[in-house]
């Protein structure tokens, strides 16, 4: 972490963070919002491919939810990233990115991470594109679900960003 974070600490997320983690989700204004009860699963059944960022106080300001694709088990498909408003802008997202995929590369192979944006989410888009920069990947971009797949109401088409193949980030 950078020094503006030194005072957080990138942490597997436990169940207990889910309340947080769908807070920090509804308040971030651009991510779809999942169920409360679907945070609470997600920290307790995909914690260890997840990440939070814990203030001093031990409360998140800030998480990455991913999976390991079961049909590609060295790729990363990272679901969503947010920070709370007040820790934004101090390169926390980057720092869940690649802490998460720094842990999981220990643990296997990893060799691609996945995500999905949609069009105009510029700051997924630079936090992706320079993630790529960072490990000396590319970055290949596709629509995985067109707008007219998604049954409840307009959604702009979820572009698949895959990243890779990984290297070791350059200092």
């Amino acid at each position: 972490m950078t020094a503006a974070q030194a005072d957080l600490r990138i942490d597997l997320p436990s169940v207990a963070d889910g309340p947080a983690i769908w807070r920090i989700a509804k308040e971030s204004g651009t991510l779809d919002l999942n169920s409360s009860y679907s945070y609470l699963l997600w920290c307790r059944d995909f914690a260890a491919t997840s990440a939070v960022a814990r203030a001093e106080d031990g409360e998140p300001v800030g998480f990455v939810t991913g999976y390991v694709r079961p049909d590609a088990p060295h790729t990363l498909l990272v679901w969503q990233v947010a920070v709370d408003a007040a820790h934004r802008g101090r390169g926390l997202a980057a720092a869940l990115l690649d802490g998460l995929t720094a842990r999981l590369a220990a643990d296997r192979a990893l060799t691609t991470v996945e995500t999905t944006i949609t069009p105009g989410n510029t700051a997924s888009e630079r936090l992706f594109t320079s993630y790529a920069v960072r490990h000396g990947a590319t970055v290949t971009r596709e629509v995985l679900f067109g707008a007219g797949l998604f049954p409840d109401g307009p959604h702009d088409p979820e572009v698949l960003y895959r990243i890779g193949p990984l290297t070791t980030p350059s200092s």
